[in-house]
Parts: C-alpha cells; structure tokens; sequence
C-alpha cells in the first residue's frame, strides 16, 4: 500500500492533467453544439460497432445450437413429406376413375386433399431423428461412421440413416449416447432400387472403389436405361422410404456374357462431407420382419 501511495505521489502532476483535460473537454461539449453533436455522433457509431462485433461473437458460439435445431426442424418436415408421398401412393390404388369423367373438381379435390391436416392421413410410418456425425470413413473397403445419437435418442440397430440428398447407411451398433453406421460405401451393403423412370427393379453395391460412384446390378437387358436416369430406393425391406435419391446413372455397358447390364452410378450423397444426416425409424418394421420370418422369406437387400 506504501510503494502503491509513493508511486501516485510522483505521478501526481500528470494525474492532476488528465483531470483538468477531462473537465474541460466535459465543459466545451456541454456548451458548444456543434462539438456536442460531433461527440454524440461519434459515439454513437463505436458503439454501434461494438454491440455488432459482440452479436457476430454470440452468434458464432450459438450456431451449433441453431444447426440443430434446423436439423430437427428439417427431420420434421421431412417425415411430414414422406406421410403425403405414402398417401398419394394410397390415394392412386384406390377407386379407378374413367379418364372420361375426371373433371376439374375432381383435380381440386385431390389437390386440397393434399394440402388437408396430416392427422387425416393417420399415423406417420416413418419417422426422423437428426443425428451429428463424430467420425466418418470413406476410403476403406469396409467404410462406418460414427453418430452423436444412440438409445437414449429412440436409436436401434437396423435403422436407415439418410441426408437431404440420398441415402447414407445403415445402424450397425448403438449404446446410449452413441451409434455405428455401416456405410454405402461398404463391400457388404446392398440396397434395392429401381430406376424413376421405368421402375425398374435392381440393386445397388459399392464395389468401384471410388467414394463418388457405385454399381447397379440385376437390371436386365429388355430395359432401356439411359444416362442421367435416377435412382431411387425401392421400399423394399421397409428400411428405407420407397423414392430416396440414390444417385444417377453415368455409365450403361452391355457385356456378351451376361444378361444384365453393367451400370455404373454417380451417388448424390458427397460422402467426404457428411455433417448431419437423419435415421429414418419405420414404425412397421416389426410387423413386417415378423411376417416374413413366419413365411421363412430372407430380405438380402436392405
């Protein structure tokens, strides 16, 4: 305490300065306009720069917070999307109409039985829940990733794990924070599609080597497949919704020996840049695992 009072002794003449320097800066702004407003004007603008650097920093520091809820927002949407798909799909298996009296009133109808409460449509069949990847391999030959999801999260082994853009894999493994998904891009992954335009029936197997395409097999030669066909999933297994982006086709070669064509597919999913992804829960799956294991029926494709 004795060292801090010396040392203010000696800086006393400089203390005093700073003192009158401020008093009369004080008075010459209360007393002149325009130095008052040059001031205030002045002011105004530093701290407006400020308050937006501390927003930017805040807004930062939340973004993980928003991505997330963007993510369950978007799982949201996304089963509320697949609900009107499968009613639609219901809708064209009903009552067929003679194309003679489909009026515009019928269209109407349709149109706003679309727009309608989802509630009508009953349940959901399947369900979405965003998950976070903590870990992803893609040049392996047997490639997993790794989600921040697990039991406690509704998370079983089976489910299918998508992004906006296609399918992504399967859950392997689940423990209660965590889980394990067996990539596309994994020797032993083979996933039913067809073809959006000629429905087309086949299968789909990473065995190219490359992260960015993969083969699609069984598609026999009375087809047409055309470069830039999509390729969708089928449905079957109850894995996946029916109509999930797989990828396009960029390559179609017709080999003597065989009877189906080699294709090969460009993946719409950019598996080196995987971030969120959605596990796709089928609320039937049960049901229809069990009806199959009594008709003694084993589903190869996922």
């Amino acid at each position: 305490m004795r060292k801090l009072l010396i040392f203010i002794f000696r800086i006393r003449a400089f203390l005093v300065f700073l003192l009158l320097e401020g008093v009369s800066l004080y008075l010459l702004y209360r007393s002149n306009t325009y130095h008052s407003a040059a001031f205030y004007q002045s002011s105004n603008y530093y701290v407006g720069r400020v308050l937006e650097i501390q927003s930017q920093v805040a807004d930062y520091f939340r973004l993980t917070e928003v991505n997330q809820s963007l993510a369950l927002e978007n799982a949201n949407l996304r089963a509320q999307l697949t609900q009107i798909q499968e009613q639609l799909l219901n809708d064209s298996l009903g009552t067929v109409k003679d194309s003679l009296f489909v009026t515009a009133m019928d269209t109407a109808t349709t149109r706003d039985s679309l727009l309608a409460p989802l509630v009508a449509a009953g349940p959901a069949v399947f369900t979405y829940r965003p998950a976070r990847v903590t870990s992803n391999s893609v040049r392996g030959l047997n490639n997993h990733l790794a989600l921040n999801v697990g039991t406690d999260a509704g998370i079983q082994a089976g489910m299918g794990v998508l992004t906006a853009n296609g399918v992504v894999g399967r859950v392997k493994a689940v423990s209660r924070h965590y889980a394990t998904v067996t990539s596309l891009l994994h020797s032993q992954t083979l996933i039913s599609v067809k073809l959006r335009r000629n429905k087309s029936l086949g299968s789909i197997r990473w065995d190219t080597e490359n992260p960015e395409t993969a083969s699609l097999h069984y598609i026999p030669l009375s087809e047409k497949i055309f470069k830039g066909d999509s390729v969708v999933t089928s449905g079957a297994g109850g894995i996946y919704p029916p109509g999930i982006m797989v990828g396009r086709v960029i390559s179609v070669r017709k080999e003597l020996d065989k009877s189906f064509y080699t294709i090969v597919v460009r993946l719409s999913v950019d598996f080196e840049k995987l971030s969120y992804v959605y596990v796709v829960e089928n609320k039937r799956k049960a049901e229809l695992d069990s009806l199959l294991l009594r008709s003694g029926i084993t589903e190869e494709n996922e």
